[in-house]
């Protein structure tokens, strides 16, 4: 007989990375119907054969390679539990820092409009949103399919949020914002780590954009100063090696204070600046 700590461990030993024993908890977890933290508790119980059967098809698809947040429909960001679908992005720990940063030039007391493109999941809007009360969330996404899971997500953490379809501003044509906040697809379309791990399950179009990854950052940058009330944000994430090339864009377009943040581990990922009128 299997106790469910025995088969966590099994299951960490077959999965590959640093974070097999997480998976392997996300996984059981899912098969079981329980919350992880329900393992501290019974983790001398038995597994029992139907649930044991679950719990292998489920690591069968991840050795496959399916991202695990695909697999069990679900992946947490910020303070939220947001659904996932193969329609969108899988929100990731760094783009918290794109939410940190805009908080911080987002002052709690005031309000206005903040528009987030390409939205995907909803994961960066809602989370300002559970933030800042006071401000009028946009969320903007090409996808329909995406939008929709997005919607879910405003749905059930009982979060506003205006979700548009279109590419980039065009929805929101005449429209200004406080703020805009972006995290869009900066791979190079030749890039072969598309071809690896869970970027293999992601919609390309919210990965990959151009020959240098660049394209929608270059169209988000020129446009956003149309967009932007005077003294207002444009933050974006970008890859760790695009650093300086985002921050020549932003300058070209007139933006001031332009600066770029590091992730957790040291790596250029988000870069800001505000447009003066």
């Amino acid at each position: 007989m299997t106790t469910l700590a025995h088969a966590i461990r099994d299951a960490a030993a077959r999965l590959p990375g640093d974070e097999a024993r997480l998976e392997a908890e996300l996984l059981l977890a899912h098969a079981l119907q329980r919350p992880r933290s329900w393992f501290y508790a019974h983790a001398g119980d038995v597994l029992e054969p139907d649930d044991a059967r679950t719990f292998e098809a489920l690591l069968r698809r991840r050795d496959h390679g399916e991202p695990v947040a695909q697999i069990v429909g679900h992946r947490g960001f910020w303070s939220l539990d947001l659904a996932v679908t193969a329609d969108t992005l899988i929100p990731r720990p760094e783009t918290e820092l794109l939410v940190e940063l805009a908080l911080e030039h987002l002052p709690a007391e005031q309000m206005g409009q903040v528009l987030d493109l390409g939205t995907g999941t909803g994961a960066i809007a809602l989370a300002i949103a559970s933030e800042r009360p006071l401000v009028d969330m946009t969320a903007v996404d090409l996808s329909n399919a995406a939008l929709d899971v997005a919607r879910a997500n405003a749905a059930d953490a009982g979060l506003p949020l205006r979700l548009l379809q279109g590419s980039w501003f065009a929805p929101v044509a005449g429209e200004v914002f406080r703020m805009v906040v972006s995290n869009p697809p900066y791979i190079a379309e030749g890039d072969p780590h598309l071809l690896q791990g869970d970027l293999r399950f992601e919609p390309r179009s919210a990965l990959a954009s151009g020959p240098d990854g660049l394209d929608a950052i270059r169209r988000i940058v020129a446009d956003a100063p149309a967009h932007l009330l005077p003294g207002g944000w444009l933050l974006i994430e970008h890859g760790y090696d695009q650093g300086n090339a985002v921050r020549g864009l932003f300058t070209a377009a007139g933006f001031h204070r332009v600066a770029t943040a590091r992730d957790l581990e040291g790596r250029e990922r988000v870069t800001m600046g505000r447009h003066d009128g």
